[in-house]
């Protein structure tokens, strides 16, 4: 009994040293965030990414005209990150090298999440976290609409540069994300005439996954102020409307981080006109929702991410969630659909197909 009573007391002591090294990333976690924007803004990242062989500090200063003592210290915190590496020039002097986490936060990247990061740190999405606490305390309450005194969508359609910054965030993550689906649900698009992305943006999906598949005719599917200013692209069509009262007809529908911006009685909404829209279609018509999934038992780090997600959606959205797989078949059920699956790409989204 002593034995086993001292074992627990070290225990004890190991899981207290432990959270006093821990907390300190509660009490100090923002540097990390403000580090990786400023490198993103300076565009390190870029510079880096074009040179044949790794780059001084000295070099990487005078290319930015800036302090060399500022940004020796920047560039000292992110390599402790991991974020970017070093390496000896042919000279012989250490340099600045890209990693594979720095080329993700290239601005002109294909897998770039750049984008996502700066709209995630700006001011506008900051400053809800601040009014997290009343909005648990007060079920009726909006962190987003406390701090802006609007919601996230009658902000970006009354202001412009908000707007941009939405978009170009949703871009970036589509980008990633519609290649990953092709890539490990390539079957998902098989046999498909049309496909109408609710909530399209400016279109980015669409652009990506009619290289691929040439046949398909898009029509990109957003608020009339949000597809006003989306490139123009050959074989789709831009199309402005109110998802929660109409969606074009189409052989598919396809959401992509759309539902978890509502509650379920809006995703219900949602889902019935898009089962409408399909519904000329017969067997071939489907809804391809692209979304977390909240898995309880999921042992990878993936699950981190989605439950990240879901405090995102707390704080930024007035009734949005991330959900589970049997939220997920309520929502599909009472919108009318009969059967459905789940697919896991290795994302943190994962691809659901719902038939009526």
């Amino acid at each position: 009994m002593a034995a086993i009573t001292k074992s627990n007391a070290a225990h004890g002591n190991d899981e207290t040293a432990q959270a006093q090294v821990d907390i300190w990333r509660f009490v100090y976690g923002f540097t990390e965030m403000g580090a990786v924007k400023c490198a993103i803004e300076l565009g390190i990242p870029d510079i880096l990414e074009n040179q044949a062989q790794p780059m001084t500090l000295s070099q990487l200063s005078s290319t930015l005209s800036c302090s060399s003592t500022a940004l020796f210290r920047v560039m000292r915190f992110l390599m402790n990150r991991g974020i970017f590496g070093e390496k000896k020039t042919t000279e012989g002097s250490m340099g600045y090298v890209q990693t594979p986490l720095s080329r993700l936060l290239r601005k002109d990247g294909d897998n770039s999440l750049a984008s996502m990061i700066l709209f995630q740190t700006s001011s506008l999405i900051i400053d809800p976290y601040h009014y997290l606490s009343a909005r648990v305390l007060d079920e009726n309450a909006s962190a987003f609409l406390l701090a802006h005194g609007k919601d996230i969508w009658q902000d970006a359609a009354q202001n412009p540069d908000h707007s941009k910054l939405l978009e170009d965030a949703m871009a970036s993550d589509t980008r990633r994300t519609v290649r990953e689906v092709l890539d490990g649900c390539p079957e998902v698009f098989d046999g498909l005439s049309s496909v109408v992305n609710v909530g399209g943006g400016d279109g980015t999906a669409l652009r990506i996954l009619i290289e691929t598949c040439p046949w398909i005719r898009g029509i990109n599917f957003d608020l009339p102020h949000v597809v006003s200013v989306a490139p123009k692209c050959e074989g789709i069509e831009h199309v402005g409307g109110d998802m929660f009262k109409s969606v074009p007809k189409a052989n598919v529908a396809l959401l992509k981080w759309i539902l978890h911006d509502w509650n379920d009685d809006e995703c219900i909404q949602i889902l019935k006109n898009c089962r409408e829209a399909i519904s000329e279609y017969g067997t071939t018509g489907k809804v391809i929702i692209v979304e977390a999934v909240i898995e309880e038992n999921r042992g990878d780090k993936l699950k981190d991410v989605g439950l990240m997600l879901d405090i995102i959606m707390l704080a930024q959205t007035e009734r949005g969630k991330e959900r589970t797989a049997e939220e997920w078949t309520y929502v599909l059920r009472e919108a009318g659909f009969t059967r459905h699956t789940i697919k896991n790409f290795g994302s943190v989204q994962s691809v659901i197909e719902a038939y009526p």
